[in-house]
């Protein structure tokens, strides 16, 4: 059982048992085709789900994507550098740098790609069978900032109109987009 009065960044860091140093949820594949618009799911292996990387700095994730674009959507990490394995399939991945340029290819099965802390960043299923990503992070929780979610998704909303200006379109366009993503 955890010491609950001995917490470090939110989080126990007084451990019982061996189970708080294991978990097992990376070995089995997600779902990516029910309740997944994107075609992909991700399972973390962070201090959320893995107690014993408490104070330690680095975590885990599994990402599992549909053939032929299952996307895991525009991101960032605030907390920490990406370096992505891709277990099986193949991805294009890219993340945006100054001057909004993207720097991407294609990677495959056995290939690693890097992406810094805090660029946005994503990754695409670009083959006929099912792609798996592993993907290793700086930090015992990198945090997660979808891009989307954040402009269209934000409580209390982002203004219309500044997003309209900033993509470009009308307010029409943005507020059917607005619709699609239930408040944070």
């Amino acid at each position: 059982m955890h010491d609950a009065a001995l917490r470090v960044d939110g989080f126990p860091c007084t451990f019982a048992t061996a189970e708080d140093f294991f978990f097992g949820g990376l070995a089995k594949a997600a779902d990516v085709y029910s309740g997944s618009p994107m075609g992909s799911a991700v399972t973390a292996a962070d201090v959320g789900t893995l107690p014993g990387l408490n104070t330690l700095g680095v975590s885990m994730a599994r990402t599992d994507y549909a053939p032929w674009g299952g996307v895991n959507p525009p991101h960032s990490h605030p907390r920490a550098t990406e370096i992505l394995f891709v277990l099986d399939g193949t991805l294009e991945v890219g993340f945006v740098v100054a001057a909004s340029r993207l720097l991407g290819r294609t990677v495959s099965r056995g290939e690693v790609f890097v992406f810094p802390r805090g660029l946005v960043h994503l990754e695409r299923s670009v083959g006929a069978a099912p792609a798996v990503a592993v993907s290793a992070f700086d930090s015992q929780l990198p945090g997660t900032q979808a891009a989307a979610a954040a402009l269209f998704g934000a409580a209390p909303a982002v203004p219309t109109d500044v997003l309209a200006r900033a993509f470009r379109t009308d307010a029409g366009v943005v507020e059917t987009i607005k619709s699609k993503f239930a408040p944070n």
